[in-house]
């Protein structure tokens, strides 16, 4: 019987999903803030972003990459799922604490969203976080050369080919002396688990709400 209701509750997650994702190419913000804002069972916004919006821009972004959607699509989806998390996640806290100083980007993408929760949960968690928005590899490592005091790199991806960039940022950084734990997230690592070892990526997280406890084994404690 719990492995009927486990199948149940996949099989709607799974649609709710499909339909959140049918909201956004049509560009249809209300039926994406209900499905999104509905009452669920279990609970709390980061847990409905991970159900909902996440499968949803993980498919658009597969379809953009396979030929069948045009990348104003993939943005304006992108924008709309941005909108409605502001509404759900919590807002940055002031950062406190004598622990690592962490920097997060978006490398090479689209999707700011990933990024975005990840810096919440990170914040919540009482980590001091510097945000470095979107950036290519060169940027970014030049960012992080320049500002020594960074002592971990977190980056998100949601395209294949922005994920296979990670190698880039290491090969970059090592050639500028400059090593660092970088820990990955997004779609392309999600599908090949083996993915983030072969960028060179420290760890790998599958999602905005294991960044904590990552951050805290790479790092030898709480913030």
């Amino acid at each position: 019987m719990v492995l009927e209701n486990e199948n149940q509750q996949d099989i709607e997650a799974d649609a709710a999903a499909r339909a959140f994702e049918a909201a956004l190419l049509r560009l249809d913000r209300l039926t994406a803030t209900r499905l999104l804002t509905a009452p669920a069972g279990d609970g709390n916004g980061l847990q409905r972003i991970e159900r909902l919006v996440l499968p949803a821009l993980e498919r658009i972004g597969q379809h953009w990459e396979q030929g069948g959607l045009a990348l104003s699509q993939v943005y304006m989806s992108g924008r709309i799922c941005e909108e409605l998390v502001e509404q759900l996640l919590p807002a940055a806290t002031s950062e406190r604490g004598e622990g690592p100083l962490i920097a997060l980007a978006v490398l090479e993408d689209h999707h700011l969203l990933g990024k975005r929760m990840v810096h919440a949960v990170m914040r919540a968690a009482g980590y001091a976080v510097r945000d470095y928005g979107r950036l290519d590899a060169a940027g970014l490592v030049a960012r992080v050369v320049a500002e020594a005091d960074v002592d971990l790199l977190m980056i998100s991806t949601l395209m294949l080919a922005s994920a296979l960039r990670v190698a880039k940022v290491r090969e970059l950084l090592a050639a500028a002396g400059r090593r660092l734990p970088i820990v990955v997230g997004g779609a392309p690592f999600r599908l090949d688990e083996t993915l983030w070892q072969e960028v060179g990526a420290t760890a790998m997280g599958r999602s905005a709400s294991a960044a904590p406890a990552i951050i805290a084994r790479l790092t030898g404690g709480a913030p």
